[in-house]
């Protein structure tokens, strides 16, 4: 379990249990980066991961992790767990960049994040999710994947996401409305005021498997397949350099 909560000077709230551990760079940045580091080195059936992250009135914090979360074969009847908690306060921003989550034969995984953040925020998510290692040879061919995103903005409904993969994974992957034999996807979200300006940009800059949509005003919701996680990577970090703003944490290089 981790939780963190940050100001406009800075770290205000640090609360570390467990094998979970929260570092902050140097980045040179006007606002803090933390860095998540699972010290267990992965999730496997019946572990359980939190996080709760807060930025107050006027502040701003980027997440990221150390580097990619691995969820390992668990056993029958084991599931691993990984609730996060954002808010985002007004006039606040929160950038959530973690690096990919990787799933390995036999996973089985339940993963909630919500959101909530007030009518004037601001907040960039990535979630990029790799089916095994394809340049080590690996087949997925039975995983239980539960993911689930809720955003909620001025405590309304803003966007609701919801992934099950259960089965083989190249099999249920290779239809042309599921995933046509991708080997890695993200989905990335753009929730602020006048995300709009920021929609034709993004579909510029999108890979040849990847879309984007207005949903909603000032929600853009964009999907990315690709081969594998090097290429994900790729399209990924230009995109997300844009909408960041800035450079990318460290750990994104490739």
């Amino acid at each position: 379990m981790a939780k963190v909560s940050v100001g406009p000077s800075g770290l205000t709230g640090l609360r570390q249990q467990g094998s979970m551990r929260v570092l902050f760079p140097r980045t040179g940045e006007a606002w803090p980066t933390a860095v998540t580091l699972n010290t267990s080195g992965g999730v496997t059936g019946g572990d359980r991961f939190s996080i709760d992250a807060r930025a107050e009135a006027h502040a701003r914090l980027t997440l990221t992790t150390q580097a990619a979360e691995r969820i390992y074969r668990a056993q029958p009847g084991d599931t691993g767990r990984i609730d996060t908690r954002l808010t985002v306060g007004a006039g606040s921003r929160i950038d959530w960049l973690p690096q990919e989550t990787i799933l390995f034969d036999r996973a089985s995984l339940r993963r909630r994040l919500t959101v909530d953040m007030a009518s004037d925020a601001t907040l960039l998510l990535v979630e990029p999710l790799m089916f095994g290692r394809r340049a080590m040879g690996e087949t997925l061919d039975q995983i239980a994947l539960s993911d689930r995103i809720d955003i909620r903005r001025a405590g309304a409904l803003l966007f609701t996401d919801a992934t099950r993969i259960d089965g083989n994974v190249p099999d249920l992957m290779q239809g042309q409305a599921t995933g046509s034999g991708a080997g890695a996807m993200a989905t990335l979200i753009l929730a602020a005021p006048g995300a709009e300006a920021a929609l034709d940009p993004l579909r510029a800059a999108l890979p040849d498997r990847g879309g984007a949509s207005m949903i909603r005003e000032d929600l853009i919701v964009a999907r990315i397949l690709a081969e594998d996680s090097f290429a994900l990577r790729a399209a990924l970090i230009p995109i997300l350099t844009k909408l960041n703003g800035g450079d990318l944490p460290r750990t994104w290089m490739l």
